[in-house]
């Protein structure tokens, strides 16, 4: 079906079925499930399309796991399924299902606060206010990158970058950057700019490393037959574990090899000259922090639905403080895959159908009436 596309209503307001905020691979994914399970939802997106955060990542990205395992329920990634997809792609294909939905879809609409009201939630973005039963916060955290409080870094005074401002490799041409972190997007951000820059990878402990193809076979397919995607976390799980760098036959081998060379967290910075742990210094140019994102939720802080860290309350995508409130692309969610396309189907429809248990009557009045996609 197509979604027609038309300006958003500003200081109205509406009952609606449920709220999804956020229209990232989590938020539709929360649609669908909420669709199947017979409701009218409106999501908000703050961002001018449907599409979440994959037009910002670094232009060389690529999926490491094949089309095949990359589909959100109900409509297949398009093509070869044993290809690994860039990321223009996985943009292109989230356009193409959001208009497969057909669900009231609102860009530009950046949700500022969530409040009780009797009956469940208020909504509020910009002059706009909602009301709906349900709320299902699917905002991702590519919007709040991690900056660990490293030694010295704040006497650094060349440039200090997190991954998410990182696009292209000839922009650090001729420099010594020292990249933190020891996951995927450490080592294919490391790996690529050696071509360009001398790399260092700074990690706490030695890069691991897990193959992409196990017997001719992709890992994914691996995961998927002998269920480890569908293994569940404990329910109190605050440290994610160590994820190891997914090789194709190049991560390993390079990184060996010195490009880029690997050492031990550095100790101490003065200005642009940064300590080792055997005491010896070097300039360095740029310090890119591939140190992860935490869950972005400014707009849940006054429901105190998120403790002192900001991270939210919840045991595996419910809200444990507050009843109609579910989460969806959390990373460790309820297993390895939460976070990723292929797994927030799973806890999409998990958290839908545990939210509806509480759930007691609909409200009389739908926001889903008006056509289906706005700007």
């Amino acid at each position: 079906m197509s979604s027609p596309v038309h300006p958003g209503a500003s200081g109205s307001t509406g009952s609606c079925d449920a709220i999804v905020i956020g229209a990232g691979q989590s938020g539709l994914a929360a649609a669908h499930a909420l669709r199947q399970a017979g409701l009218a939802p409106v999501v908000l997106e703050a961002g001018p399309e449907p599409v979440g955060s994959w037009p910002h990542y670094y232009d060389s990205l690529t999926l490491f796991s094949p089309a095949r395992y990359s589909s959100l329920p109900g409509l297949p990634f398009p093509g070869d399924p044993d290809r690994y997809p860039h990321r223009d792609e996985v943009a292109d294909y989230l356009r193409r299902y959001a208009t497969y939905l057909d669900v009231d879809i609102r860009t530009g609409h950046r949700v500022d606060a969530v409040t009780t009201t009797s009956g469940g939630y208020e909504v509020r973005s910009g002059e706009q206010v909602l009301t709906a039963p349900l709320v299902i916060a699917a905002t991702g955290g590519f919007g709040n990158p991690y900056r660990p409080a490293l030694p010295s870094l704040d006497a650094f005074t060349g440039q200090t970058l997190h991954v998410a401002d990182y696009r292209r490799p000839e922009q650090f041409a001729g420099q010594h950057v020292v990249i933190v972190g020891a996951g995927n997007s450490a080592a294919q951000i490391g790996v690529e700019l050696t071509r360009h820059a001398r790399v260092t990878l700074a990690t706490r402990k030695p890069v691991t490393y897990a193959p992409q193809v196990i017997l001719g076979r992709d890992m994914h397919w691996w995961s998927t037959t002998l269920g480890f995607d569908h293994l569940p976390v404990g329910p109190y799980l605050r440290t994610p574990p160590s994820v190891p760098v997914v090789d194709d036959g190049t991560y390993r081998a390079t990184i060996d090899a010195g490009r880029p060379g690997r050492a031990p967290l550095f100790t101490d910075i003065d200005g642009t000259r940064l300590t080792w742990p055997d005491g010896h210094t070097e300039q360095v140019d740029t310090i890119l922090l591939a140190t992860g994102y935490r869950p972005d939720l400014p707009y849940l802080t006054d429901l105190s639905a998120l403790d002192h860290h900001g991270r939210p309350r919840q045991i595996r995508g419910l809200s444990t403080s507050h009843p109609g409130l579910g989460y969806v692309g959390l990373e460790w969610q309820r297993s390895l895959a939460s976070a990723t396309l292929r797994g927030v189907g799973r806890d999409a429809r998990y958290v839908t159908t545990r939210l509806l248990r509480h759930r007691t009557a609909l409200p009389a009045v739908r926001c889903c009436e008006q056509p289906a996609v706005r700007t």
